[in-house]
């Protein structure tokens, strides 16, 4: 053999190898996940005449939905991701109409040593501030939206064309955001905010919250929200707390940012208010690995745009959860409203759609079961 073809016989397969490795090691996934909820819900005064209902619901304590979810390992401690998630009706089998088929959209690149940035439709500040501080409720629950009065305090959950950045260093969590309105030569439509969190290792307590300004897609006019609170954890039982303000200025009637349309936002009754104030409390309690136990109580206080459209509420919940395995689950859910005023767009329903209470209370009873994929 001669040198020069010795020589290609050591070097060639060790080029080979090294160009191999860094292929080795970008490693990627894609994962579909989801969850499928439904409910018998008996309501009472459900229409004008105060009577009630009985029937299967949209969905149960949580939304369905199915997502699609993927990570590329870039390698030094970066990554790239990706989410997408449809939510939809079980009785019917179709999408949420009130949502995009994708409601979630997003693409980041995060880093082990210095955060991530998430760009597109995702959790607005509100939402990241109260679920990392911990003082939601029901938090063991998946995706628990649609009976938590205090999301609709948030502001709609989701914001779209957003780029959000986050941060955890030793139990310290930091998010800012600023979503992009689109119009030329002003910030109308847009939305900026940030929100931080202590929650250290171990779990035994969290506090922090949140700051938003979004501004009308119209004029420019102003609805801020900002929120705190904590949760404390002793021996399987969580205790939190939390407030949350929201003031809408005269002029606020439309966000193309949010979840809603201005029809919308009339009908949810979100621009009655120039301001309102929520504090909500709940205990949680977990009987062994399978038994989770929950009472929660919110009081709301609306000051309207007009005199007419003042209101208040007292919303009262129940929750027991049986988990019959790691990824089913059954419930018994019961709730007690009383309402005076205008109704405040504070209700157990969801925030999609407009309260269902046509008197001044209101008692539901809920049984479903859950399966996450």
């Amino acid at each position: 053999m001669s040198k020069a073809r010795r020589w290609t016989a050591i070097v060639m397969p060790a080029a080979l190898a090294s160009l191999a490795c860094p292929m080795a090691q970008a490693q990627s996934s894609v994962t579909l996940y989801g969850v499928v909820d439904e409910s018998v819900r008996y309501l009472t005064h459900a229409n004008k005449a105060g009577d009630s209902s009985l029937g299967l619901g949209a969905g149960g304590m949580t939304e369905s939905r199915w997502g699609l979810k993927g990570v590329e390992d870039l390698g030094g401690g970066w990554s790239t991701f990706f989410k997408l998630e449809n939510r939809f009706y079980i009785n019917g089998g179709q999408s949420d109409p009130t949502l995009p088929f994708f409601n979630e959209a997003q693409v980041g690149i995060r880093s082990n040593a210095y955060g991530q940035v998430i760009i597109g439709r995702q959790y607005n500040l509100m939402i990241e501030g109260i679920s990392v501080a911990g003082y939601g409720s029901n938090l063991w629950i998946p995706y628990d939206f649609s009976f938590q009065p205090e999301v609709t305090m948030t502001g709609g959950i989701w914001t779209s064309n957003q780029v959000q950045y986050q941060a955890r260093y030793n139990g310290f969590n930091f998010a800012a955001g600023y979503a992009f309105g689109g119009n030329a030569g002003n910030s109308y439509g847009s939305q900026i905010g940030a929100a931080a969190a202590y929650a250290p290792a171990g779990g035994l307590f969290s506090i922090g919250g949140a700051y938003e300004v979004s501004k009308d897609s119209v004029n420019g006019s102003a609805a801020t929200a900002w929120t705190f609170g904590g949760a404390y954890t002793w021996n399987k039982t969580r205790f939190s707390a939390g407030y949350i303000v929201n003031q809408n200025d005269a002029g606020f009637s439309t966000f193309a940012n949010g979840p809603f349309s201005a029809a919308a936002l009339v009908a949810l009754k979100y621009t009655d208010f120039s301001r309102r104030r929520m504090i909500m409390g709940g205990i949680t309690q977990q009987v062994g690995n399978a038994w989770h136990f929950a009472a929660n109580v919110w009081r709301t206080l609306q000051d309207g745009k007009r005199a007419a459209q003042d209101g208040s509420a007292w919303q009262y919940q129940l929750v027991a959860d049986y988990d019959l395995s790691k990824r089913t689950d059954v419930y018994l859910e019961g709730d007690y409203s009383l309402y005076r005023g205008g109704l405040i767009g504070a209700q157990l329903q969801g925030v999609n759609g407009a309260g269902l209470a046509q008197k001044g209370t209101q008692i539901g009873l809920m049984a479903g079961v859950r399966h996450r994929f």
